[in-house]
């Protein structure tokens, strides 16, 4: 089973996990867009969504689907999984039930699919560190604020220079360890910076100054990520991401020019990602775009593609 299989094992799906233990940063939003560029690459994929309270990362699939069968878009979808929250009154029985579910999501998936996205909820818990040991890409979305920035670590109120790492940051740096004594595997992490002001600051600037110092500490690398932008917020009700055909059509309304910049920005957060397509994959993609173009449909597969691919 993967819960137990190194990185890298043959004919075992990649995990992207992604994990923050503060609500808010943007965690589900990012892990739709990677699911959605990953299956316009020809990637199978599946997801989870381990926040058994919220689930935001489950409706907006939900949403998703929806659309796309009330407009008959072809919308990419995931084999989701979501985790049930346990409901006894023992605390151990309901992390028993939480885990074998999740241990029967990820071995149904592990073996048949390319990548398995999981989302996590914004408080620590045992699936969450469970799906942290797990990932072979770990994306840490955080507002691009210091008050963000104290989930990973302390700054001196003076100068900004970072004193110490946070409780989120020294659990992950526990767990990549164990992750390496285990099966010797490590764990690629980014920290990608949402809600960026379009408009240059000096806190964006310290903010940016005090990633790049923590980062040599803790082995993570920081990108660039999400713009403060109304569309994506726009986007959840009927499951959108950047990536999908951007008209009216699909929106319900003339795109913007914020449409096409969301796009630009995410394609270039999945670039820097470095998520490893298989040639299996590139084949599919390839196969899909073809026979498109024979049967004289709108192309559906975007440049997003074409970017990846070339990473």
């Amino acid at each position: 089973m993967l819960l137990q299989a190194s990185q890298g094992q043959f004919g075992s799906a990649h995990v992207v996990v992604l994990g923050n233990e503060k609500g808010g940063s943007g965690k589900s939003t990012t892990a739709l867009h990677i699911a959605v560029a990953l299956m316009k690459a020809g990637q199978r994929v599946a997801t989870i969504d381990l926040d058994c309270r919220q689930q935001s990362f489950t409706r907006y699939i939900a949403n998703r689907s929806a659309w796309a069968r009330r407009t008959g878009l072809d919308l990419e979808i995931p084999v989701h999984y979501c985790i049930k929250l346990g409901e006894t009154m023992q605390i151990a029985d309901n992390e028993n039930s939480e885990f074998q579910q999740f241990a029967a999501a990820v071995g149904t998936v592990e073996r048949a699919f390319d990548f398995i996205v999981i989302d996590t909820p914004g408080s620590d818990s045992y699936l969450m560190r469970l799906a942290h040991s797990m990932a072979d890409t770990l994306v840490t979305p955080i507002n691009d604020s210091f008050l963000d920035f104290d989930v990973l670590g302390t700054v001196d109120p003076a100068t900004y220079s970072v004193t110490g790492e946070s409780h989120y940051a020294e659990m992950v740096r526990d767990v990549r360890r164990k992750r390496r004594q285990l099966d010797g595997a490590t764990t690629d992490w980014i920290v990608v910076r949402n809600r960026l002001s379009m408009i240059g600051s000096r806190n964006k600037q310290l903010v940016a100054d005090s990633l790049k110092d923590l980062s040599l500490r803790l082995g993570f690398r920081s990108i660039d990520g999400f713009a403060e932008r109304v569309v994506y917020r726009e986007f959840f009700p009927r499951g959108l991401t950047a990536l999908d055909d951007i008209d009216e059509a699909t929106l319900g309304t003339r795109p913007s020019m914020g449409h096409v910049t969301a796009r630009e920005e995410v394609t270039s957060l999945l670039r820097q990602l470095k998520l490893p397509l298989d040639e299996r994959g590139r084949r599919r993609a390839a196969n899909r775009a073809e026979w498109f173009t024979q049967v004289d449909k709108p192309l559906e597969v975007h440049d997003i593609i074409g970017d990846i691919l070339s990473a």
